[in-house]
């Protein structure tokens, strides 16, 4: 393992940091460490201010410039350590590339395309109940939504039921709702299956470019999460045929459309392209843009929020 120094950069810039991380990671290290202020002497200031401690000046950045600068150059953020006030410590560590879940998941010796997702899957590791963003966008979308009591609700790609979860805790009035779920992979079904027995939860193992042939009705709400840019999906019809087909007359849509990745236990924000150092959106804001246009279209409200996944809430206002 090569190790440096702590370095102490209480009075550089962004671009000096910016340099030596580069150059030490250039030349192999496995561990940067910085001193720098302890972002709580500067609270209230913006990036960039100075403060001033003991007779000495010290330059300013919030917390989360650190952990934003970690997700941007592909490094892990370890705890701070407090150092002679007013200083800490942040160490940084490289991820390991090799561990990102998309390409475990392209991997030759990934399961077969219906298990890609499975139980035992990389992705099973990834629980969207400790994402505070997706959980708060999903709570602000549901509130929009204007869902009746007793209401029908559809997910598409439910997997281990995560999104069932939320819709219980987050949605008081879904407390007597039926929930229908379909999934292709059969071992994540056996898992929603166990969590979920009671009657008004439904799963259909299916492909859900099958949906029209499920003959499932319609629904006060059709939801689906990072599913419909999955491959082998024509996301575009399958919206189609869910207003079409699938909703109610003031049924509403929530999609959510991936807008990160998954490396050696952290996630970073933003679409990637393979091979592309920093996200690459084209892709993203042009489905996004479709299904804003197309709800529009066909009578609702739309809103894009999101971080980790951008969702698209397509909603009948309340009526007169």
């Amino acid at each position: 393992m090569t190790l440096a120094p702590t370095v102490r950069l209480a009075h550089a810039s962004l671009l000096e940091i910016l340099a030596l991380l580069d150059e030490r990671l250039a030349a192999g290290a496995t561990s940067i460490s910085l001193e720098v202020l302890d972002p709580e002497f500067g609270r209230g200031r913006c990036a960039g201010e100075w403060v001033e401690y003991d007779g000495q000046r010290y330059l300013h950045r919030p917390f989360r410039v650190w952990v934003d600068l970690a997700e941007r150059r592909g490094l892990r953020l370890l705890t701070p350590r407090v150092r002679a006030a007013p200083l800490i410590e942040l160490t940084f560590e490289p991820l390991d590339r090799s561990l990102e879940l998309g390409a475990l998941l392209r991997a030759d010796d990934a399961p077969s395309r219906s298990e890609r997702y499975g139980a035992d899957s990389p992705f099973a590791r990834v629980s969207k109940l400790e994402d505070p963003g997706f959980v708060l966008d999903l709570a602000d979308a549901l509130e929009r939504a204007l869902l009746p009591s007793g209401a029908r609700v559809l997910d598409l790609g439910i997997n281990t039921g995560d999104e069932f979860v939320l819709l219980r805790a987050l949605a008081p009035v879904l407390a007597d709702a039926t929930l229908v779920g379909v999934d292709h992979s059969a071992s994540a079904l056996a898992v929603c299956r166990a969590r979920f027995p009671e009657p008004r939860v439904e799963l259909h193992h299916a492909d859900v470019a099958t949906l029209g042939s499920l003959g499932l009705g319609r629904f006060d709400l059709v939801l689906s999460i990072g599913t419909l840019q999955s491959p082998g999906i024509d996301g575009s019809a399958l919206l189609r045929q869910i207003v079409r087909d699938h909703l109610t007359p003031r049924g509403a849509v929530i999609f959510g459309f991936p807008n990160c990745r998954y490396v050696d236990g952290e996630v970073e924000q933003g679409a990637r392209m393979r091979n592309f150092r920093q996200p690459e959106l084209g892709l993203l804001v042009k489905d996004v843009a479709f299904f804003r246009r197309y709800l529009q279209q066909h009578g609702r409200q739309v809103f894009v929020t999101g971080k980790h996944y951008l969702l698209v809430t397509g909603v009948v206002g309340a009526p007169d």
